[in-house]
């Protein structure tokens, strides 16, 4: 898959890049985001692709450009080549504060560690070349320090875990009824319980969303696509809601 362009301006761009997960390893999106020749990388991915990444991204950005690094949360597919993007582009992080002393695990050097910035638990505003992205909690989904990025100027909310899908063939819901299949096992045994989804929601039906983008799987475009996905999601019960049964086997 050649680079995806979700949205363009004069200023603006979003660009899904190529996925190169191979053999056993979950397929993962990265997205680039740039506003006046700056850039943020959202989630950057593990060791065995962070070369082909890097190549993707100098072909839209010079990664001396590279201003953020977004690490919604602490998951290997996210953080475990971190040291690799501190080390070849001058990019600060940004993770949750729970997670700070856990990225050292994956190798990060004690020269670039001072430039993890860590965000507090309600979520922060990000100056990137003058456009403000929003830094939105979403604990609990999946991860207990966990964060989505959204973007007012193409109206895309970067959504992490949540909306993932694994193993569809395109790249774009058309028919949400039938990509339920795709996604229903994953919301309701990775996530804790609805009460977060129902949470969640309220706060998402706050913000002009006109795309979703997930960290895996495809992408919900369009007002009618993310209101489905809303409603479908803040009354799935899951996690803990569904437990009772497989602890009573025990």
């Amino acid at each position: 898959m050649a680079q995806v362009v979700l949205f363009e301006n004069e200023e603006h761009r979003n660009i899904l890049l190529e996925d190169h997960s191979e053999g056993e390893m979950v397929p993962a999106n990265q997205h680039l985001i740039i506003h006046k020749g700056k850039g943020m990388l959202l989630d950057p991915g593990g060791h065995k692709i962070h070369s082909q990444v890097y190549s993707d991204l100098s072909a839209s950005l010079s990664p001396n450009d590279l201003k953020y690094l977004f690490f919604s949360h602490q998951d290997p597919d996210i953080v475990a080549a971190a040291n690799f993007w501190f080390m070849m582009t001058p990019a600060d992080g940004l993770i949750s504060e729970l997670w700070l002393r856990f990225i050292a695990h994956f190798g990060v050097d004690r020269m670039v560690f001072h430039r993890i910035k860590t965000i507090p638990d309600r979520g922060q505003s990000v100056d990137l070349e003058g456009a403000e992205l929003s830094i939105i909690p979403a604990h609990f989904l999946h991860s207990a320090g966990n964060f989505q990025l959204y973007d007012p100027v193409s109206k895309i909310l970067y959504s992490g875990d949540l909306g993932a899908s694994i193993g569809v063939g395109y790249r774009i819901v058309e028919d949400f009824d039938a990509h339920i299949p795709a996604i229903e096992g994953f919301h309701q045994r990775y996530m804790p319980t609805v009460k977060v989804y129902q949470l969640w929601a309220k706060m998402a039906r706050k913000l002009d969303i006109e795309t979703i983008a997930p960290q895996h799987g495809a992408i919900y475009q369009g007002k009618e696509n993310v209101n489905r996905f809303i409603d479908w999601v803040e009354n799935l019960p899951c996690g803990l809601d569904i437990m009772e049964d497989i602890y009573g086997s025990a």
